[in-house]
């Protein structure tokens, strides 16, 4: 079996996964203008790195779920549409919404389509059901920079303060720490066992340090 190396060709895979019947060509096409999407240049966190990221994690746990073609394409589509001046949860059901047209026009059938956009949406809130192991896996993919190192962790922060330019400091302060206390009140941070027990604490850390920053 051929080692999956370029996105393109991650995207392909997961979507004849996935069920699409499209050809090669126009899988192709749509994963290349996915990335002039995650490409954008109000982008500065939510941009391709991240997308490889999740990809990463999804791959690196892919057995935690069962349909993990699914996951990755959710984490294809779910930051495909991205304004930081949005409001609310408009970002995610805009990519949910664009989500299911696009697989719809690659043959990807109604009802996976359907479900990928499902999953893309529970990344609003990243809170999810009891017995939803492909929400969870692609929920604690898309925050697993949270349990990242110092280092990474100020990066990640500061990319975000960037993409949110536009924004008072005050008011960011503010609105960024009613999202971390949100995650905080989660029953957890991360859903999957394995998951948790790794990432968890650091996690936690790291959030309730970056609200000592922003208090």
């Amino acid at each position: 079996m051929a080692i999956v190396t370029s996105l393109p060709d991650q995207f392909r895979t997961a979507a004849r996964g996935a069920g699409a019947t499209a050809a090669d060509a126009d899988l192709d096409s749509a994963a290349n203008y996915l990335l002039t999407r995650w490409n954008e240049p109000q982008r500065h966190y939510h941009d391709e790195t991240h997308l490889a990221a999740v990809l990463t994690v999804v791959d690196r746990f892919a057995e935690l779920a069962p349909h993990p073609d699914r996951v990755r394409l959710a984490a294809w589509m779910h930051d495909a549409v991205y304004d930081p001046r949005a409001l609310g949860d408009a970002n995610e059901r805009d990519s949910a919404e664009f989500a299911s047209g696009l697989l719809v026009t690659l043959g990807v059938p109604d009802e996976v389509a359907a479900e990928v956009a499902r999953l893309v949406g529970l990344t609003a809130g990243h809170a999810t059901e009891d017995d939803d192991p492909d929400g969870e896996l692609l929920c604690d993919a898309d925050l697993a920079i949270l349990a990242a190192d110092e280092e990474r962790y100020a990066g990640y922060s500061a990319a975000i303060r960037r993409e949110y330019a536009h924004v008072p400091d005050s008011d960011f302060r503010a609105g960024r720490s009613r999202v971390l206390t949100e995650l905080l009140k989660l029953p957890s941070i991360y859903r999957l066992a394995p998951i948790r027990e790794a990432w968890e604490a650091r996690a936690q850390a790291n959030l309730k340090a970056e609200l000592e920053l922003l208090a």
